[in-house]
């Protein structure tokens, strides 16, 4: 990275909700707008850019970033982008601003992403889109009457998107299971996991850890999914929820992650920016990042963190114990389990020339 100095200061986010929850009502853009607000009101100066990112795309608008910060009052002569990456869409933004604000003609950026799982919009299929565009076109009668007499009932279909890979036809869920088999990672293994998020969220709430970064909303205050009462026992009683048929499924509605409705939002800042932002807002140096990307094919669909990990760790000699605290994006527990058996074995990281691996990195995470 450059010599500038790079900053992660907290920000604030809205409570994560069940689809059809108290954020139904909410779309993409009106849930980004009030975390938005809230964090500009905090900024003594100009921001220099935001960032802003989602999945899931709307028919009304493309960049979702310059509607967010249009609709929320704030100065329009700020440059705003849109930008995705799965799930990794926020991170992304993050580097993308840093690697902006290093070249030193900016110093602070508003960073951020949203999901609406509640409302996903149905569009129309491709031939029948093409069809109404023809419609609209058409200058006479005549010429409308002629493109109705070409529409056939084939062409009458909906696009109802679906959480699935486009290339590969399969959800996220379904390919995990196959890493969850490629690395025998067994059920049990994957709810104790699961049991342990749920357990130490719980805990992170009660002793008021997120009071200072999660704004309420629509009267939510709370994230909804982490489950008091569970229990090994409740979830060794779930189904299988993505491999039914072949009796070795070991991904449930309690080791996987549920779809939800939420916006956050992060500063990223150099030295000059951090004047702007109050002192006391918690932050962070950001040292260096990599992006690594796999082939889902043969390598599993959520294995790429493992090289950029040890791409980081090759690049500043450094080993796991290195580090106080490895945070691990929970999709699904069997995912994370699949990751730790992958940088304690090395296998992921034998066919990647270039590659110089410290021995000590083969060690499992602390």
């Amino acid at each position: 990275m450059a010599s500038n100095s790079i900053w992660l200061l907290a920000g604030v986010r809205t409570p994560f909700v069940g689809v059809d929850g108290p954020f139904a009502h909410r779309d993409s853009l009106t849930l980004s707008v009030p975390v938005v607000q809230v964090m500009a009101a905090r900024v003594r100066g100009p921001i220099d850019f935001g960032v802003w990112g989602a999945v899931i795309p709307n028919l009304a608008y493309a960049n979702l970033a310059r509607e967010v910060w249009l609709e929320a009052k704030l100065d329009p002569h700020v440059p705003t982008f849109t930008t995705i990456m799965q799930c990794s869409t926020s991170m992304a933004g993050v580097f993308e601003a840093a690697g902006m604000l290093a070249r030193g003609s900016a110093s602070l950026a508003l960073v951020g992403g949203v999901e609406s799982m509640s409302r996903v919009q149905i569009g129309l299929g491709q031939n029948l889109s093409d069809w109404m565009r023809r419609v609209g076109r058409a200058r006479d009668l005549r010429q409308r009457i002629a493109v109705f007499r070409k529409l056939r009932p084939s062409d009458i279909r909906l696009f109802i998107p679906e959480v699935k890979n486009r290339v590969t036809g399969r959800s996220m869920g379904e390919h995990t299971e196959d890493m969850a088999k490629t690395w025998n990672v067994s059920r049990q293994e994957q709810d104790e996991l699961a049991l342990a998020s749920h357990q130490r969220a719980i805990a992170a709430q009660d002793r008021g850890f997120f009071a200072d970064l999660i704004i309420p909303l629509d009267g939510t205050a709370r994230d909804h999914f982490p489950r008091r009462d569970t229990s090994m026992e409740k979830l060794g009683r779930l189904r299988p929820a993505f491999d039914r048929a072949s009796g070795r499924g070991t991904l449930t509605a309690g080791n996987s992650s549920p779809l939800t409705d939420g916006a956050a939002a992060i500063w990223v800042a150099t030295d000059a920016g951090l004047s702007r932002l109050p002192s006391e807002t918690p932050r962070v140096q950001l040292m260096d990042f990599e992006m690594a990307a796999i082939d889902i094919f043969n390598e599993g669909l959520l294995m790429a963190p493992v090289t950029a990990i040890a791409r980081l760790l090759a690049r500043h000699a450094l080993t796991f114990d290195a580090i106080a605290l490895w945070e691990i994006h929970e999709a699904f527990s069997a995912q994370v389990a699949c990751h730790i058996r992958a940088l304690e074995i090395k296998i992921m990281f034998a066919r990647r020339p270039g590659l110089n691996i410290p021995s000590e990195a083969s060690r499992a995470i602390a």
